[in-house]
């Protein structure tokens, strides 16, 4: 597990990713990042500017050869990212100058920082709450537009500002029922059980809210993973292609030339699903390398988010048993209905057919394609989100909620039970410790601050 030392420290990083680029950022954060971009720059004295100000000239080593020319930025505490004094330099993007930059500061008397530290810095300082501070790493590392918004929406505080309005109604009523032991004997009651009842019943609505959403937001987060199965040659690869728009999968009459998975990632409507061209399934083969991957797709398909089930309209065999369970989120998708027409005139594919089935009619594929990927987004997703949607995307978060629902409900068995005001408020100091847990708003352990930005990227 990562420590992260003393604040006093200054630390330094190259803040933009690794490779060649036109402009390359080192960052310096701590109580002498002044000083030590005054030692190493060639140009106005540094430490005599006014904070959210740029500056040109030159960084130098310490036998003063210019190493290159940059801008520097400085933002002066408290008003920066981390809360502390921040140097910006901004130089020439090659690996080489950039790692030159970085060792004159080093030896000029900063610490190479840690994954994550400056963001936990800012954490430590106060400038953002935990969950601002992980949805600092999740807009980094978003994949869609869906997770771009959520984490968007978390940064800005909208979260943050949910389980802040529970916490403060839980902490009003615990200052009442607090206030009543300071005068048991008199029997006072300062804290009405009617009001507070309302109150639980508000406050578990929001916390069950928010849980359900997690779905959603380990969709957005993660994206939806989608599993194509179906009997060889029943045409998954030719469906993975069309959804892709792109010749992926080798497509042939042969059955089996998909022998293992194929993932490739589709953005519908600013989600993010993982498709998983698997290989076909039949219940008898011979070839040892077929049956691995029948065993693989089979597999694929039972943790998959969703089936997509390719069927042949011609395939006269039995379905596929296995998939029974998982009928709830099973697509299933007909092809090669330009055959079953040759073959059977009398009788219209309407006819085998129910409802929530999707037909690829071959002259009109793309209709049955854009048919297909809104029943997956349908499945998926359900309707639309609006960006001002609070959605758990944290597997941290979810735990603590659970928690939380938990003594929600002993609160309220508490209250039907005519508990007395000391054993309510254990009950709401345990809701107001879990949700302080995920804010950062109680002592958080030092093991989970350090997974939770060792998860960074150093620079961040």
């Amino acid at each position: 597990m990562i420590e992260y030392s003393s604040l006093d420290d200054t630390i330094v990083a190259i803040s933009t990713p690794p490779g060649v680029g036109a402009i390359g950022i080192v960052r310096l954060s701590g109580n002498k990042s002044l000083t030590i971009a005054n030692d190493i720059f060639r140009g106005k004295k540094l430490e005599e500017q006014k904070s959210h100000t740029l500056h040109f000239g030159h960084i130098v080593n310490k036998d003063s050869q210019d190493i290159d020319e940059v801008v520097i930025g400085i933002f002066r505490a408290p008003h920066s990212y981390t809360g502390e004094d921040i140097i910006e330099i901004s130089g020439h993007g090659s690996p080489f100058i950039l790692a030159q930059i970085l060792e004159v500061c080093i030896e000029a008397g900063a610490r190479l920082a840690l994954p994550g530290e400056f963001t936990q810095r800012a954490f430590l300082n106060g400038k953002m709450d935990l969950v601002q501070a992980e949805a600092v790493g999740d807009l980094i590392h978003a994949t869609s537009q869906a997770s771009h918004l959520s984490a968007l929406h978390h940064l800005k505080g909208g979260y943050s500002s949910e389980l802040n309005d529970l916490r403060e109604r839980l902490i009003h009523f615990s200052a009442l029922v607090e206030l009543e032991l300071d005068f048991a004997e008199e029997d006072v009651e300062f804290a009405d059980r009617t009001t507070f009842r309302a109150y639980l019943s508000e406050i578990s609505k929001k916390t069950h809210r928010l849980l359900d959403s997690f779905k959603l937001g380990n969709a957005m987060k993660n994206g939806v993973s989608v599993a194509i199965i179906g009997r060889p040659n029943a045409g998954k690869s030719t469906l993975l292609n069309a959804l892709l728009n792109e010749e992926r999968a080798i497509v042939s009459d042969i059955a089996g030339t998909t022998r293992d998975t194929i993932e490739e990632s589709l953005n519908i409507n600013g989600y993010l699903f993982r498709l998983i061209d698997t290989a076909g399934i039949r219940q008898h083969t011979d070839d040892v390398i077929e049956s691995m991957g029948i065993e693989r797709s089979m597999f694929n398909a039972r943790k998959a988010d969703i089936i997509i089930y390719v069927k042949d309209l011609l395939d006269e065999e039995e379905s596929i048993g296995w998939l029974a369970p998982y009928q709830d989120k099973t697509i299933e998708v007909f092809t090669k209905f330009d055959i079953y027409q040759e073959k059977y005139h009398d009788q219209p594919a309407s006819t085998i057919l129910q409802s929530g089935k999707i037909l690829l009619h071959p002259n009109h594929y793309d209709i049955g394609i854009q048919q297909l990927k809104e029943e997956v987004f349908k499945l998926a997703i359900g309707s639309s989100v609006s960006r001002e949607d609070t959605i758990v995307t944290n597997a941290r978060h979810y735990e603590a909620l659970k928690h939380v629902a938990d003594s929600l409900n002993d609160l309220a068995s508490g209250l039907d039970n005519g508990l007395t005001g000391d054993l309510l408020a254990l009950d709401i100091r345990s809701c107001l410790y879990y949700l302080g847990l995920i804010t950062g708003k109680v002592d958080v352990d030092k093991d989970v601050l350090g997974a939770i930005f060792s998860s960074f990227c150093i620079g961040k």
